[in-house]
């Protein structure tokens, strides 16, 4: 666009000089056109009288009026190559005035003999002129005569000003058209790339399946490699989902099958198998997830509404801990949205939220909010003893329990810092204005 743009104007710059410099000539030439035929006029109608020469004073009609801006002269070379009047043989409106010729004038006559040659000077009102001289050789006569005439250019200089604003005018609102043409259909042009690219970003945020292939030709097979590419990826998050679900299913019948054998024989060595079997089922859980959140984030994103995955949660956890007597108090936007599936929404907030309902005393408390163009953070305070700074990386470690009395497998936290990784976030510990542990996940967000 700029290309085009910078182009078109200088273009229409160069046009418009270029003109205003043909007017000017076509008005000068007219100029030179007359004053070569009031010298043909001088020179036809002067006579030479013993040595002198006298011009008739009805040559040209103009010229009779004072300062009417037409002026003639007759005049003659010197030996130190001036140019001065011959007996006062010059028009009625140089009245008491003589044309002022410039330097080198008589020379340039002398050069070429019997022909005219064009000259600039000042008036006798300071007016600009344009001149024409002829030098011409008289039998008889010593010396040569130089027949002067010349005329005002400022009626062509105010001519030439007016045409060049005029056509300036005329030529900006060309430009101006122009622009407007050229914006128009550069915009007009690149606006299925834009809706491309808007449709790309739908899928990527998963407002859209696939791409509509509703474009021009030039742009239908790339929207059709795209779909491919979508499609691609969704087969291969399939796979992969088919693949942990066979793992899970191929490991958990054996480590089953363990456990049932070394509860039925009781003794040292089913201890340590009931041992080491417990932590070959965490072993594989943490890992099966880690697989599920990698195939799930690497695939086409999904919309889940996190106001209905938190009611859900805290419906089903206020009943669990009601004996408790432990109060809920949640809140997030309804159009915010997690750019990810509900199940891993559903392990992030349910191990978050579950493990500060275990360790508050009486109240919890829950926020989701947005924090940036494409990210949220889902917060959760509890009023319980909290943790100490310098244990607070150890309780994200797999199975780490800090306390033992409290039931559960140590999993829970490790499990909302790894998922949140997945997505390309982060969990952080701190201190909640409860008086127990604030957690708070930072999670991708999608556009309502």
């Amino acid at each position: 666009m700029l290309l085009a743009l910078s182009w078109s104007l200088a273009t229409l710059i160069i046009t418009a000089m270029g003109l205003g410099f043909l007017f000017e000539r076509t008005a000068v030439r007219q100029v030179d056109g007359t004053l070569a035929d009031l010298i043909k006029n001088l020179v036809t109608y002067s006579t030479v009288d013993e040595g002198g020469v006298f011009a008739s004073p009805l040559t040209d009609e103009k010229a009779t009026l004072v300062y009417s801006g037409r002026y003639w002269e007759l005049a003659e070379p010197t030996a130190d190559g001036r140019i001065v009047p011959v007996n006062d043989q010059r028009s009625h409106s140089l009245f008491d005035s003589v044309l002022q010729v410039p330097p080198g004038l008589e020379a340039q006559l002398k050069a070429r003999p019997g022909r005219q040659v064009a000259f600039t000077s000042v008036g006798p009102q300071d007016e600009p002129l344009r001149g024409r001289a002829q030098q011409i050789i008289y039998p008889g006569r010593k010396t040569p005569v130089i027949f002067l005439a010349a005329e005002d250019l400022s009626a062509v200089n105010r001519d030439v000003r007016t045409f060049v604003v005029a056509t300036s005018g005329l030529f900006a609102l060309l430009a101006a058209g122009l622009v407007v043409a050229i914006v128009a259909q550069v915009r007009l042009g690149l606006r299925p790339l834009y809706d491309l690219r808007n449709e790309v970003a739908a899928v990527r945020r998963g407002k859209a399946q696939r791409l509509a292939e509703t474009y021009p030709s030039e742009l239908k097979p790339l929207a059709q490699e795209l779909n491919a590419l979508v499609a691609h990826n969704q087969q291969v998050v399939e796979r992969q989902r088919t693949h942990v679900g066979n793992l899970a299913h191929a490991l958990k019948t054996p480590i089953s099958v363990m456990a049932a054998e070394a509860e039925q024989r009781p003794g040292p060595l089913a201890e340590v198998v009931t041992r080491q079997a417990d932590a070959m089922q965490k072993q594989v859980d943490h890992h099966l997830r880690r697989a599920r959140a990698a195939a799930r984030t690497s695939g086409q994103g999904e919309r889940t509404s996190v106001a209905e995955v938190l009611d859900e949660l805290l419906r089903t956890l206020g009943r669990i801990f009601r004996d408790k007597g432990v109060a809920i108090d949640w809140d997030a936007d309804e159009e915010l949205f997690f750019l990810g599936e509900r199940q891993d929404l559903m392990e992030i907030a349910g191990n978050a939220i579950e493990n500060a309902c275990k360790f508050g005393k009486s109240r919890v408390r829950v926020r989701a909010a947005e924090t940036g163009p494409e990210r949220f953070g889902l917060t959760v305070e509890d009023d319980g003893p909290g943790l100490p700074s310098d244990r607070r990386e150890e309780v994200l470690k797999r199975g780490a329990r800090l306390d033992e009395s409290a039931p559960g497998s140590g999993l829970g936290l490790s499990i909302v810092d790894e998922l949140a990784r997945a997505y390309g976030g982060s969990l952080s510990l701190g201190d909640s204005t409860l008086g127990g542990l604030r957690l708070e996940a930072d999670l991708p967000r999608a556009e309502a």
